[in-house]
């Protein structure tokens, strides 16, 4: 069965910084390009950023480039989202899965920033 727990999220100033944690079972996760999504209030779920299966290639969103960093610790099945320079639209709740969202989807964490 395919579980991902996110963690990590929070309230936080417009400016600041939050580290994302998705820890994953049930899957070949090191086999697995995987990604972390979000879904504002009344929004459609996007995709936020991407990493490859070896962690050796990222792709971002325009709109968090240069501000979000993707990673990964395929010993640890887990993959992180570290956010700065954190802005009120950001918020949202963010969720991890595989690049394809072919997996069931987690409970999320929610990150709000205020302005």
């Amino acid at each position: 069965q395919v579980q991902f727990v996110e963690s990590g999220g929070g309230l936080v100033q417009a400016g600041g910084s939050l580290r994302l944690t998705c820890e994953a079972s049930g899957m070949p996760f090191s086999l697995i390009t995987m990604a972390w999504f979000r879904q504002a209030p009344g929004k459609q779920r996007e995709l936020v950023a991407d990493i490859s299966s070896g962690g050796g290639s990222t792709n971002y969103a325009d709109s968090v480039k240069g501000r979000f960093t993707i990673t990964r610790d395929n010993a640890k099945n887990t993959v992180y989202l570290q956010m700065n320079s954190l802005k009120s639209e950001d918020t949202a709740v963010y969720y991890c899965n595989a690049r394809s969202a072919a997996y069931p989807w987690g409970r999320g964490t929610q990150v709000t920033v205020s302005s």
